[in-house]
């Protein structure tokens, strides 16, 4: 989500210069940084922006340069005497040293602003698109790059995934020896009938088949949602979430090294993968 586009036109002795900056956000928020008398229109602007840039924390900044000599700055009077009368009640000094003071006090100097009309808003709506329309490149520069780095983590979490399915049988064999020698450390006759059904359900605890099939379906899903052509971070994080909860339930059935490093492994891959999803629309 993040990015910045930027637009720039001359008109009528102006110079319009348009900014947006857009960062990750859960939602859409607007600000806005306009000059006085273009603010009438910031709905509008606002409005432009939502349908175009969907979500993301959105800064427009809009800088309006005047060009001609004759756009010198007047001075206000009537605020620059009542400064001076407010001043003499502080200070005891010259008038010419309390006008020095009251000049560069707020609202001592103003410029005229001429009527807003219907063709400056035109030309501002236009530069505004002009400068979605680079942000909007840039943050599919930025995707390219997101791509790229998902599909490596995801290539990274099914070899891991596959290297689960070879250790499993080991696991469950290495569980049976652990329970039979358990066992036989006792010394006492036992049925065998219901050792076969107690071991069998002792090793329905820790079976992890639908898991791993669960994972896998997990990642496919991942991978067709990043190839569609719509907005999906969304649900690239809802998905993400699912494959985290299978790699911690296979994590709390493990009940080996080897099998808990790799689960360790996975949720590394998933960690990056989450910290990028921040930026995906």
């Amino acid at each position: 989500m993040t990015g910045y586009g930027r637009a720039e036109i001359q008109f009528e002795n102006k110079n319009y210069i348009l900014e947006l900056r857009s960062l990750n956000s859960k939602g859409l928020e607007l600000n806005t940084r306009l000059p006085i008398h273009v603010r009438e229109i910031e709905v509008q602007l606002k409005k432009i922006l939502g349908e175009l840039l969907k979500r993301g924390k959105i800064d427009l900044s809009l800088n309006i340069e005047n060009m001609s000599e004759s756009n010198a700055k007047t001075i206000n009077v009537a605020a620059v005497n009542q400064y001076i009368e407010q001043l003499k009640g502080i200070e005891d000094l010259d008038r010419s040293e309390l006008l020095k003071i009251a000049i560069k006090l707020p609202d001592t100097l103003k410029t005229e602003i001429k009527d807003f009309d219907e063709t400056e808003i035109e030309l501002i709506e236009t530069l505004l698109k002009k400068a979605i329309d680079a942000l909007t490149e840039f943050r599919s520069d930025e995707g390219k790059i997101l791509e790229t780095e998902f599909k490596k983590r995801l290539d990274n979490l099914e070899g891991l995934s596959e290297e689960v399915e070879i250790i499993d049988p080991e696991r469950s064999s290495k569980i049976k020896e652990k329970l039979k020698s358990a066992l036989d450390t006792l010394q006492a006759e036992i049925d065998q009938n219901r050792f076969e059904q107690e071991l069998i359900y002792y090793l329905e605890k820790y079976d992890i088949t639908e898991e791993k099939v669960r994972l896998k379906n997990h990642i496919d899903y991942f991978k067709k949602t990043l190839s569609s052509d719509t907005s999906n971070g969304k649900k690239l994080g809802f998905i993400a979430q699912e494959i985290g909860r299978e790699i911690n339930t296979i994590g709390s059935k493990a009940n080996h090294a080897g099998l808990q490093k790799l689960v360790i492994q996975m949720k590394d891959e998933l960690e990056k993968i989450k910290e990028q999803l921040l930026n995906v629309l």
